[in-house]
C-alpha cells in the first residue's frame, strides 16, 4: 500500500478509535460518578444551566475521556502509520485539542478544569501514545 494512503487510513483509524474511547467513557461516567440531582445532561443548554451544580469529582471522567481518547487515537495512528509516526500522532493530539477548545467555548467549565484539560489531555497524551507505539 502506498505510504500516503496508509498514513491517511492510520489517522482516520486513530480519530475513530479515539472518539469511541472518549464517547464510551463519557457514556459510562454517570453510572460510576452520578451527576448531581437536578443536573440536565440531555442538551447543551441543560448542561450550561446545570454546570454550577458540578463538583470537582464530576470532572474526572470528562478529563479521562479526553486524555484516554487522545492517547488511544494517537497510539493506533502511530502504530499503523507507514512513516512520520510522531507527526501523525501529534496531528491526532491537535485535532482532539481543537475539539477540546471548542467544548470550552460551548460548555463553559471552571477555569481550573479548562486549563488542566487543555494543557494535559491532548498534546502530552498524543506524545505518550507515540512513545507507547514504538516498535
Amino acid at each position: 500500500m502506498h505510504p500516503i494512503i496508509k498514513n491517511i487510513l492510520a489517522v482516520l483509524a486513530g480519530l475513530l478509535l479515539g472518539n469511541i474511547v472518549n464517547g464510551s467513557l463519557i457514556f459510562v461516567s454517570g453510572s460510576i460518578i452520578p451527576p448531581p440531582s437536578g443536573f440536565d445532561n440531555t442538551t447543551i443548554e441543560g448542561l450550561n444551566a446545570s454546570m454550577h451544580l458540578m463538583e470537582p469529582k464530576h470532572f474526572l471522567f470528562p478529563f479521562l475521556a479526553h486524555a484516554l481518547g487522545t492517547l488511544s487515537g494517537a497510539f493506533i495512528t502511530a502504530f499503523l502509520a507507514a512513516n512520520n509516526h510522531l507527526k501523525l500522532a501529534l496531528i491526532i493530539g491537535v485535532l482532539f485539542l481543537i475539539g477540546g477548545i471548542s467544548m470550552v467555548y460551548m460548555l463553559p467549565s471552571p477555569l481550573w478544569f479548562s486549563i488542566t484539560d487543555l494543557v494535559f489531555a491532548y498534546i502530552p497524551m498524543a506524545y505518550l501514545g507515540w512513545k507507547l507505539s514504538k516498535k
